[in-house]
């Protein structure tokens, strides 16, 4: 038991340093290559923020354990607005300024509609069971086509006069970089799947469970830590944008691919948690958009906090 933990711990570590190693290497290829910073952005940097989830998803839809891939993607996406969106507006009020980032919010809305009417088949097309079809995962994927254009053009749109802060190493060594990188990523994902569920069977834990808080927590600490430091140093429209882009890409993108890997079998217990999720993004955008504020005041943070705490208790007592 004591092993599977500190497998489990060691597989997060090497989960996220394997990502920051394979962003870190990619960048310095594209830069290289003359690659824009926009393009690093919207593709290396996107895919290295959400890589965790990624990789514990594809290993879990290698194994068939269907109600984990539903419960991490829902549960990182809880974390990610309550408990990610209230330690940082405690930090600093979260103040939206860009239009891009006051859209993505509804657009999150949007994609936690279309993944609850994809996996709800019996409910509203009056399917024999409820699963994430191939068909469904190719719907999911040109919905992240069609957010990836959208944040193109509105990138475009936006002339960025930052210094991208991207480091420039010899080929050998961001290549090197690169190939460490994947190969932590596999080894971390497959170490924190297996421990995860050997802990959940020791406890006789569901799997949705595990999903929803271990594997839910500990692949979101790349979105925490960029989000922190974002609000810390006052870019505030970062550390919204970062969660709220990481939603869409986990629902879009994470459970499409998985999809077409295997049509995945969906538990409707989850719709309480999806409701929770959706609930959740109403509140921000209440929080945000009321008396035209575009800001989330410390206190309303603080709301988020503790919702996810009492969600958290839920989850306990539920099982």
């Amino acid at each position: 038991m004591l092993l599977n933990i500190i497998l489990l711990l060691a597989g997060f570590i090497i989960l996220i340093k394997g990502a920051e190693y394979m962003v870190n290497g990619a960048s310095s290829v594209a830069k290289r290559m003359n690659i824009s910073t926009l393009v690093i952005g919207l593709t290396i940097v996107a895919f290295g923020t959400s890589a965790p989830e990624l990789t514990v998803n594809v290993i879990n839809s290698a194994y068939g354990r269907n109600e984990a891939i539903f419960g991490n993607i829902i549960g990182s996406n809880i974390f990610n607005l309550l408990m990610i969106l209230g330690v940082t507006g405690l930090i600093y009020p979260l103040v939206v300024q860009q239009q891009s980032v006051k859209y993505e919010v509804p657009l999150s809305f949007i994609a936690i509609i279309v993944m609850y009417l994809l996996v709800n088949d019996v409910l509203f097309f009056d399917g024999t069971s409820n699963t994430l079809s191939r068909v469904d995962a190719f719907l999911l994927l040109i919905g992240f086509a069609f957010f990836m254009y959208y944040i193109y053009r509105s990138m475009r749109q936006k002339p960025d006069f930052e210094e991208d802060g991207i480091k420039i190493m010899s080929m050998p060594v961001s290549l090197g970089l690169i190939i460490l990188g994947v190969a932590m990523l596999i080894g971390g994902g497959y170490l924190v799947t297996e421990n995860a569920v050997g802990i959940a069977q020791k406890f006789g834990l569901s799997e949705k469970l595990i999903g929803l808080t271990i594997l839910a927590v500990g692949t979101s600490l790349p979105e925490l830590a960029t989000s922190a430091v974002a609000a810390y140093k006052k870019k505030t429209d970062i550390a919204i944008g970062n969660v709220i882009g990481s939603n869409i890409f986990n629902i879009f993108f994470i459970l499409g691919v998985n999809g077409l890997i295997n049509p995945i079998g969906y538990n409707t217990v989850l719709n309480t948690d999806m409701k929770v999720l959706g609930g959740g993004t109403i509140v921000l955008l209440i929080a945000m958009f009321t008396l035209n504020r575009n800001k989330v005041d410390r206190w309303e943070a603080f709301i988020f906090l503790m919702l996810y705490i009492a969600y958290t208790c839920y989850l306990i007592i539920r099982n």
